[in-house]
């Protein structure tokens, strides 16, 4: 007889991606390791702020999702659960971050050799989070918005980010 898990790490973190979902898993598992980030941040009020902050990716629930924690002081500091669904082919993406207490969800895909993801908020404004860029070692990530459906986009953030972990 094996002992319960004692702690919530230990049931929340899993090795690694699920095996029966394992290459699907591999769109956003690619990620899973340590980052760092170098981020330009515009306000809607067209101030541009420079920061440098941190990211982790890790396997979670059996391997059947990817967690992250974004962290850019002055900024934001929240998680993402990006959990796969294979009826439809896509990944319900949830971000949380209780110090701007911010949160969205939205649907991401493979789109050719990035990943987008859309979603709208509260007060209906599409937002649209776009990974490019992607290699092993680095990811260019960029964060907008729509007020007009999609017509026009503005960024909010644009991040460079580089893999100091596995």
């Amino acid at each position: 007889m094996t002992a319960a898990p004692s702690t919530l790490a230990d049931v929340l973190i899993a090795d690694g991606p699920a095996p029966e979902y394992a290459e699907k898993l591999a769109l956003y598992g690619q990620f899973v390791g340590a980052w760092t980030m170098e981020a330009v941040i515009h306000t809607d009020d067209s101030q541009r702020h420079e920061a440098r902050g941190e990211i982790r990716f890790g396997w979670v629930l059996d391997g059947r999702a990817v967690q992250d924690v974004w962290s850019l002081p002055g900024f934001f500091h929240g998680t993402t659960l990006r959990i796969y669904d294979p009826d439809q082919d896509a990944w319900h993406i949830r971000w949380n971050d209780p110090v701007k207490q911010y949160y969205t969800h939205q649907i991401g895909r493979a789109d050719g050799k990035d990943i987008v993801q859309h979603g709208k908020l509260e007060d209906g404004t599409a937002i649209r989070w776009r990974f490019t860029e992607i290699t092993p070692d680095s990811f260019h990530w960029i964060g907008d918005h729509s007020r007009d459906g999609g017509a026009s986009w503005q960024i909010q953030a644009d991040v460079r980010a580089k893999r100091i972990k596995t």
